[in-house]
Formats: C-alpha cells, sequence, structure tokens
C-alpha cells in the first residue's frame, strides 16, 4: 500500500474507479463493466499461460518419444516456448495486480499471437481450427487493454492527470 500525501492509503483500485467516474470519496463502486473487462483481460493471459505451458509439456514429450529431425533444433524450439511460457505467466499475474507495465507487454503478445494466428490461416498447410483460437482472444484483448477506462486502471493514480 501506498500512502499519498493527503494522507489517503491507496490500494491500487483508485485508477480504476477513476476510470469509471466513481470517486474514493464517494464511495462508490467501479463501474462493471471495467471490472468485467479487467477480469476477462487477466482470465485471457491466465488461460494463454496455461496453454504456453501445456505446449511445453507436449514439446517435451515429443522430444522424449520422438525422435526429431534435429535436436538442436527441437532444444530450441522448447527453450523458446518456455521463455514465452514463464513471460506470459508474469504478464498474467502482473495483470492481476494492475501493474502498468503489463498492459503494455500483454498488447506485445497479443499481436505476437494474432501474427502466428493470420499465419495459421494462409498457405498450403493452413489450420484455421488453430487460428480461431488465437485470433478471437488476441483482438479481445488488445480491443479491451485500448479501451480508455481499462487503460486507465492500469495507470498509476500519481500519474493520472489532476481534476
Amino acid at each position: 500500500m501506498n500512502q499519498r500525501a493527503d494522507g489517503h492509503h491507496d490500494d491500487g483500485h483508485d485508477a480504476a474507479a477513476a476510470a469509471s467516474g466513481a470517486t474514493p470519496e464517494s464511495g462508490a463502486p467501479a463501474d462493471g463493466g471495467v471490472r468485467a473487462a479487467l477480469v476477462v483481460v487477466s482470465t485471457l493471459l491466465l488461460l494463454e499461460a496455461a496453454a504456453l505451458v501445456a505446449v511445453v509439456v507436449w514439446l517435451l514429450v515429443d522430444l522424449v518419444v520422438a525422435r526429431p529431425s534435429s535436436y538442436a533444433t527441437a532444444i530450441a524450439l522448447l527453450v523458446i516456448v518456455v521463455i514465452g511460457a514463464i513471460w506470459v505467466g508474469a504478464v498474467a499475474v502482473a495483470s492481476l495486480r494492475r501493474a502498468p507495465w503489463s498492459r503494455a507487454s500483454a498488447i506485445v503478445w497479443q499481436i505476437l499471437q494474432l501474427s502466428i494466428a493470420v499465419g495459421a490461416f494462409q498457405g498450403l498447410f493452413a489450420r484455421p481450427d488453430i487460428g480461431w483460437p488465437l485470433l478471437v482472444p488476441a483482438i479481445t484483448v488488445i480491443g479491451l487493454l485500448l479501451w480508455t477506462p481499462v487503460r486507465l486502471a492500469y495507470t498509476r493514480p500519481e500519474d493520472l492527470p489532476a481534476s
């Protein structure tokens, strides 16, 4: 908890209340739509992190069971996916805490996911069954994170413009 100059203890939720028009003095609850958007963003990030962990397990099993044509490539892919899983997991946890950096990091991840989704729809080996589950959450999270009330919920109270 941070203590502001006026003696009020800031628990990090004042930005969400300010985003919805509620003031800490009035004690009015934050807008339900903003809360729902924040829950959707955090939930999708947690699900994406869990999906990456599942891909890591799948790649590990595949590395042990099947003989890859290149062990170096298989291990490199595994390491990259592990790093991605750690990154998205950290972003998901930080998003639950409304850390300001998590919003930008989540947008970057969603753009990468969007790129993979677009690639899944194209080419000789197109896989729309993979593309849609990647595309829909990516667009949803980007849209919600760019919505002004949600953007303000990820802003530190001291960075908000004075009213």
